[in-house]
């Protein structure tokens, strides 16, 4: 690798750890912000779930922290356990954004089914794809073949690639249905709501740094590939 390359890949190294600390940082201040109506994570959900006509989906305890995610598949919104049972701005956002899922999930929202359809394809590829790009440059490097194997290894984490920028929309419109409801229905005050958005704008720039380190990785391989080939 050279130094170009290194430098860049430790840059966007740095600012994802920066911004998963600031997220949890974030989360733990607005943990303190106790809510007005004194309704927990999931109570919070259960009710923007029927607020939005769905009965269908289950509200449930995950364990962990920052564990919180919609499952499609059996139709259940996870809340960790500081989310599940908190009364907190942190825990209302969370809850929302999570919801926001299962409405997307609901309406068909183009971009989560189009996400979700790359599902089995993103399990195979992000399995694969090192495995073969580290084969493959190995071998180009050391016996000038492999670039096939290489390109394949390439190929496969463009997929992985694409699913992380396809996620940057998801997450962003599962947010501002969150707020939106939050909003529309008063269910915070103005503190709490300043709270809430502030914690989800963090959470979605984790994904925001995930999908630029991703693309930087491929780049880096692209071009690792293609020029070694010239060589």
């Amino acid at each position: 690798m050279d130094l170009g390359s290194f430098l860049i890949l430790g840059l966007i190294a740095i600012v994802s750890f920066a911004v998963s600390s600031k997220l949890k940082s974030k989360f733990e201040f607005y943990s303190k912000v106790r809510l007005r109506n004194g309704m927990s994570g999931a109570e919070i959900a259960e009710k923007m779930l029927h607020d939005h006509g769905i009965y269908d989906v289950r509200v449930i305890s995950t364990p962990g922290r920052l564990t919180d995610h919609y499952n499609p598949a059996d139709k259940t919104v996870n809340l960790s356990e500081a989310v599940y049972n908190e009364r907190n701005a942190a825990a209302a956002a969370v809850a929302a954004h999570e919801v926001g899922h299962a409405v997307q999930h609901a309406t068909a929202y183009s971009m989560l089914r189009f996400r979700s359809s790359l599902v089995p394809m993103v399990n195979i590829a992000s399995g694969m794809s090192q495995w073969l790009l580290l084969i493959g440059v190995v071998l180009m490097a050391s016996s000038g073949f492999g670039f096939g194997i290489a390109v394949a290894g390439l190929v496969l984490y463009a997929i992985t690639t694409l699913f992380t920028f396809i996620t940057l929309p998801v997450e962003y419109d599962a947010s501002n249905r969150a707020l939106a409801w939050l909003k529309k229905k008063n269910m915070v005050s103005q503190q709490e709501y300043a709270g809430a958005e502030d914690s989800l704008k963090w959470a979605a720039r984790t994904y925001v740094v995930a999908a630029i380190g991703s693309l930087a990785m491929l780049v880096y391989f692209a071009l690792r590939i293609f020029g070694g080939s010239r060589e």
